[in-house]
């Protein structure tokens, strides 16, 4: 079976594809060669990917899949959130955000927080949604260089290392994206069983 994954983002599209078995053939918006700028106006996450998977869904007509990631920090009243992606502005690289999350986090001790991904499957015309959570703490300084995003601030409960410390199969036997795919992938497969 062949699923399109409704992003321009390559990491988030190098991370689904090593979480994907070989019953599944994920195609990425870059192999169909298409650059349409996605819409993510929504002021939720589970908006923004229902908006992406609509969007190529109508285009291209295939069955496909999108999906939306926030980083929610307990002190900062759940923000970043849907906007994690340009928290520092349109225009700023992740690198911003981070530095902008670290100094609104100084002098806080709670340091709480959760990344929460949202994905959205339009397949033969139907909608479905699947989420994945990992909750953990923000740290004081950024530590590892893997992954992207907020990966180097964020620990996850139980654990000692950031994402950003880990290596890409460390972060996906636990990460938020891995437990919203595996959802999606049993779902997927229980129709195709059928």
């Amino acid at each position: 079976m062949k699923l399109i994954f409704a992003t321009q983002n390559q990491h988030k599209r190098d991370e689904v594809q090593a979480m994907i078995g070989d019953n599944i053939t994920v195609i990425s918006l870059q192999d169909l060669n298409f650059r349409d700028e996605l819409p993510e106006t929504s002021e939720s996450l589970e908006g923004n990917a229902l908006q992406k998977a609509e969007f190529i869904y109508d285009k291209l007509h295939q069955n496909c899949f999108a999906e939306d990631t926030g980083l929610e920090i307990d002190a900062l009243n759940n923000r970043p959130g849907v906007y994690s992606a340009r928290y520092a502005g349109i225009g700023k690289n992740s690198n911003d955000n981070i530095h902008l999350v670290l100094m609104q986090m100084q002098g806080i001790q709670n340091r709480k927080s959760q990344f929460r991904t949202v994905i959205c499957l339009i397949m033969d015309g139907e909608t479905y949604y699947f989420e994945g959570t990992v909750k953990g703490i923000i740290t004081s300084e950024k530590r590892g260089t893997s992954g992207f995003g907020y990966d180097p601030i964020f620990i996850p409960d139980g654990g000692n290392k950031t994402f950003g410390e880990m290596t890409n199969e460390e972060k996906n036997e636990i990460s938020h994206r891995s437990k919203a795919m595996k959802k999606m992938l049993e779902f997927v497969e229980s129709k195709n069983d059928r």
